[in-house]
């Protein structure tokens, strides 16, 4: 069984994505990963980053529309939009099959108005 390419790896990401398989999308950390939205503080180890989908799932209706892929070396990097028309980008690190770190830029403000949710005051 051969290593997946950061590339292949991401697209997997994005197929457990859109069906909301957070223990698919968890398979895919390494035990001590970081995900680091920038609009969120950085989650830790691969059960937070369950966790933090699970949650995300159940306040909102997410959908991952590919724009480009691209990689270079062990990054791989995603720009998407969602059917509402919020853009983003993701950066991942993989290593040995697995995300090490991933980073994504997003407008949380945005996100927040479209689905109906909370928008903090402070």
């Amino acid at each position: 069984m051969s290593t997946p390419t950061p590339r292949s790896l991401v697209a997997a990401w994005v197929e457990a994505f859109n069906r909301q398989d957070v223990d698919a999308l968890a398979s895919l950390y390494a035990e001590g990963a970081v995900n680091h939205q920038v609009a969120e503080a950085p989650v830790v180890g691969r059960e937070a980053i369950r966790a933090m989908f699970a949650a995300r799932f159940a306040s909102a209706e997410m959908v991952c529309i590919v724009e480009n892929r691209f990689e270079d070396g062990e990054w791989a990097i995603l720009e998407w939009r969602d059917p509402l028309g919020l853009r983003g980008c993701g950066f991942f690190h993989v290593v040995e099959g697995r995300i090490v770190f991933q980073r994504g830029y997003w407008d949380k403000l945005t996100f927040l108005r479209q689905h109906g949710l909370p928008v903090p005051l402070d």
